[in-house]
């Protein structure tokens, strides 16, 4: 006869042939890493659907106010400007603050800058609400924010999981990208940017209760640390937040390699956020497609950008960072220039393959820059991405200005793809000039 049923809390009694035994029943617990990441992941894809309004907005604005591309595209330049440069200075400020303090309130300035902009009858409103309050909102959730959850939290699965966070920011543009345009096309510009700020608020609650700095704040190690290891631990700082992000930089840019990374990181975001980002639906409206088709080929891009990244940050856990970002900049740099011959009054199965293949590439080189930037400045590795990624805007917001300015001058936006696509052979040729350090520092 064979008998077994609960004796108490994890434990089993067993009675068989009149032997009583006492097995351990093990608990199988989810670590507390996984929470956080998935508030991370929630919070990154608000951020980025935010960034993405005012691409979506350029033809409402402009009809209704007369305001140039130009004008209306400077407003993106200085967004994406302040979500590079405050990045740096955000992972300072969350060493020193907490990550809940500055997350939270972050949300709160993108709230406000996008509700108040249904008041502005002016450019320079424009300029202080979309490019300012969400500008500076954004930059303090962005990719920093991804290396500094992966750095404290997790040591096993690392890449992998700096791959999803990251893919937060495609998995935005999913979500928003067809609502914000539908929104626009049936109701005008303003509900779109009160619903921005909706959710901006709504995802202040999860931040409060479920984020939390460092595993030892709540008895744990990093998910994957071993025993003894410093990774998850609480590093107290002391001083200036503002200060150790300009000495980092101040160290990091002494290395050649900090050039050759924030170079090709700020024609990374040329080539994505400022230019397809901000321009690709209205290049498509221009050749005859209409606003929400063009819309919702920009979302699939972020479709497709889900499962790259997340492979991304797979193979840079298994291969070397530096011939990923080569492969990544050159094929990005081939789709660019044959892109103009591609865009049409409706999508044939060129465009298709072009979606597809420029998704898979879109922000595939952030698992292995991350990786790089850890294994040459160790402690400081989310901070000096910080300036990397300030390069990356910096970029962002040079070709938002610059191609809606080719716009207004030449009717088309044909010399932007084709200065792009150069610009990505260069970028590739940086990354082959990275050298590898035989020690990586330790990352925590």
């Amino acid at each position: 006869m064979l008998a077994v049923w609960p004796l108490f809390p994890g434990m089993l009694l067993r009675q068989d042939s009149g032997v009583t035994q006492i097995l351990e029943k093990k608990t199988v617990r989810l670590h507390r890493a996984w929470p956080v990441a998935a508030v991370g992941f929630v919070t990154l894809i608000g951020a980025a659907g935010f960034r993405s309004v005012p691409g979506v907005l350029l033809d409402p604005l402009h009809d209704e106010f007369g305001w140039s591309h130009a004008t209306i595209s400077a407003a993106v330049s200085i967004n994406l400007l302040l979500y590079g440069l405050i990045s740096p200075f955000a992972a300072a400020l969350m060493d020193r603050l907490g990550l809940r303090k500055v997350v939270s309130g972050a949300l709160v300035l993108i709230a406000l800058g996008s509700g108040l902009t249904i008041f502005m009858d002016s450019s320079w409103q424009l300029l202080l609400c979309w490019g300012l309050l969400v500008g500076v909102g954004t930059g303090s959730m962005s990719m920093t924010f991804v290396a500094t959850i992966t750095g404290r939290w997790f040591v096993r699965r690392r890449g992998l999981v700096t791959g999803i966070l990251t893919a937060a920011g495609a998995t935005g543009q999913l979500i928003f990208l067809p609502l914000i345009a539908r929104l626009a096309t049936s109701y005008g510009w303003r509900v779109p940017a009160l619903v921005a700020a909706g959710a901006a608020l709504a995802v202040v609650p999860l931040v409060l209760l479920f984020l939390r700095d460092y595993p030892s704040d709540v008895g744990l190690r990093a998910y994957g640390a071993p025993e003894g290891s410093a990774a998850g631990q609480r590093v107290e700082t002391t001083g200036s937040s503002a200060v150790r992000a300009i000495t980092a930089l101040r160290d990091a840019a002494r290395r050649p390699v900090f050039w050759l990374l924030a170079g090709g990181f700020a024609i990374c975001g040329a080539s994505t956020n400022g230019l397809i980002g901000t321009h690709f639906v209205t290049a498509a409206h221009d050749h005859g497609m209409p606003v929400t088709t063009a819309a919702s080929l920009l979302a699939l891009v972020g479709v497709f950008d889900v499962g790259g990244t997340i492979v991304s940050g797979w193979l840079t856990d298994r291969w070397d960072p530096r011939y990923l970002l080569i492969g990544y900049y050159a094929l990005r740099g081939l789709s660019l220039l044959v892109l103009p011959s591609l865009l049409g009054p409706t999508a044939q199965p060129s465009m298709w393959v072009f979606i597809i293949f420029y998704g898979l590439d879109w922000v595939a080189t952030v698992p292995p820059t991350v990786a790089l930037c850890r294994e040459w400045f160790g402690v400081d590795g989310p901070i000096v991405f910080g300036w990397v990624f300030a390069s990356h805007q910096v970029g962002a917001a040079l070709a938002a200005t610059g191609a809606g300015a080719i716009r207004d001058a030449q009717g088309d936006y044909n010399l932007a793809w084709y200065l792009a696509g150069g610009l990505c052979a260069a970028a590739a040729l940086m990354s082959a000039s990275i050298g590898r350090r035989i020690q990586p520092a330790v990352a925590v």
